[in-house]
Parts: structure tokens; sequence; C-alpha cells
């Protein structure tokens, strides 16, 4: 007897967002919003800590433009993968350089992006533009 083996492809056929994928987004936007509310904590204590207004315009920029890479990866798009692990790791480091903390939102979302968001995303990547 001979048994029939069919090919199984790792690519989803349907562009149709499960579960896997919304949940994925949903824990790295709140990661997102997490690293958010320590920047805005330290924008509140910013005089008692003698850090520079014009760090917290950079940091801010690249908060909103970490949201809209998320957003931007819900809709399909390929920037948006591209730009969200760069703007995490230079969020990180402008946190490590400038003010000698270690971020450990940062990190989490990072494992976050590449274990459980690639497991959700990398299926669905025929379908981003």
């Amino acid at each position: 007897m001979e048994k029939e083996y069919k090919e199984y492809s790792y690519f989803d056929v349907d562009p149709k967002k499960g579960w896997g994928f919304i949940l994925a987004l949903a824990s790295l936007l709140l990661f997102t919003i997490m690293g958010l509310g320590i920047d805005v904590d330290e924008f509140l204590q910013h005089e008692f800590l003698n850090i520079p207004r014009w760090y917290f315009y950079v940091i801010f920029t690249i908060d909103a433009l970490m949201v809209l890479s998320l957003v931007l990866m819900f809709f399909y798009r390929k920037i948006g993968m591209f730009a969200f692990p760069v703007l995490l790791v230079f969020h990180f480091l402008m946190h490590n350089y400038y003010l000698s903390t270690f971020l450990y939102t940062d990190v989490t979302n990072l494992f976050l992006f590449t274990g459980f968001g690639m497991l959700a995303i990398i299926p669905k990547w025929k379908f981003f533009r």
C-alpha cells in the first residue's frame, strides 16, 4: 500500500486575519504602550532627573512611529514589518545610552516580535504589499 503525501505549505492561502495574528499584534501593541508609559513618566520627572527636553521630542516620535508600524502591519504593509524592529532597537538604545536605563519592556517586545509575532506574521507574508 502506497501512502499519498500532500505537500504542506507554511504560508496561508487565506488573507483573513486570524486570532493568532491579531493577538500577536495586540501583545506587541501592549508592550509598546508600556514603553510609552515609561517615557511619559520620565517626561513628568525630566526636571528632577535633568533630562533635556529635546530627548522627549525624539523618543515620543519613535513611540508614535512604532505604533504606526504596528497599524501598518495590521494592514499588511511590509514597511511596518521592517520599521518596527528597527525603531524598537533604536528606542532601547536611546534609553540605554542617554538615561542608562535597561528597558525590559523593549527586550520583551523584541522577543515577542521575533517569537510569537513571526509565527503569526510569516504565514501571511505573501499578502503583505
